[in-house]
Order: structure tokens, then sequence, then C-alpha cells
């Protein structure tokens, strides 16, 4: 027995599309574990804590990283991506709209897990951000690696097609 879906209809951009996730997240998935690590020496845990507590932060923080990277992604090819990647204006929009969901959502999980939750702190050496009461390593690392990984992704289909 075969099932087949109602109103659903595959292109040949189906293929184009999931080149575009797996070159995103080739980008994301190292990235963000390398930055985990490297910035940890901003945080209290770096001089608290014990290096499998270290390591397990990091990799667990990356883990939220993947989750939140999805997530921003997601919603914004539910919102603006059709045609991603082929036409550049989709490319700019869900460019635009994932990092301003990956940032919001890591403002917010700065706010809430060093004001509310106080699972972890700033040591001295990081860098706040004053109207934003925030980390600079966190919010540079929502901008930069999205940034880095859209840039890989858009390379094979960088023809500036416009439909």
């Amino acid at each position: 027995m075969s099932v087949v879906a109602t109103g659903v209809r595959l292109s040949s951009t189906d293929g184009v599309s999931l080149t575009a996730l797996r070159r995103y997240f080739a980008v994301i998935i190292p990235a963000n574990l390398i930055w985990e690590f490297a910035h940890m020496p901003l945080y209290t845990i770096w001089n608290e804590g014990t290096w499998g507590e270290i390591v397990f932060a990091a990799v667990h923080c990356t883990g939220g990283d993947i989750l939140i990277a999805m997530s921003a992604l997601m919603l914004a090819l539910m919102l603006s991506g059709r045609g991603w990647p082929l036409v550049a204006s989709t490319r700019r929009s869900v460019t635009v709209l994932t990092v301003v969901f990956g940032l919001g959502y890591t403002l917010f999980s700065e706010w809430l897990n060093i004001v509310i939750r106080a699972a972890w702190a700033y040591s001295d050496l990081m860098p706040i951000i004053p109207i934003l009461d925030a980390g600079l390593s966190p919010v540079l690392q929502w901008i930069v690696i999205p940034l880095v990984a859209f840039w890989w992704v858009w390379r094979p289909f960088n023809n500036d097609r416009d439909v």
C-alpha cells in the first residue's frame, strides 16, 4: 500500500534545499562547538568548575545551540522561505529572520539563566553590552556563526536569481 499526501508537490528544488540544509549544519555544528570552548573563560565555570564540568557544559550548550539554530532557521523558512536558497531576496530574508530569531532567543536565555535562575554567571572577563545587559560573546556568536553558515550555504547557489 502506498500513501500519497494530497496537496504536496515535490519539485526539482527539493534536493537543492536539502543540500543547503546540510551545508548550513556542516558549519553550525562545529563552529558552535568551537565557540563554546573558546568563550568558556568568559564564564565563572572556567575558574570554578572541574574539567569534566567544563567539557559537559560546552557540549551541552552546543546541543542547545544546534536546537536554536534549527528552530530559528525553520521558523524563518516557514515565514519567508519560498524559493530558498535559489532566490536572492529569499536568501536575504531567511538570513535576517534566522539571525533575529536566534539572537532573540539567546538574549532571553542569557537573561533567564543569569538573572532569574542563576544557572551560570559571567566572569569579569566577559564584555557586557550596556543597553542589553548581555555578554558580548553570546551575542556575537548568534550573529557571526549564522552569517558564516549562510555564506557557505549560498556559495553553490549564488546566481542571484530573483523570481
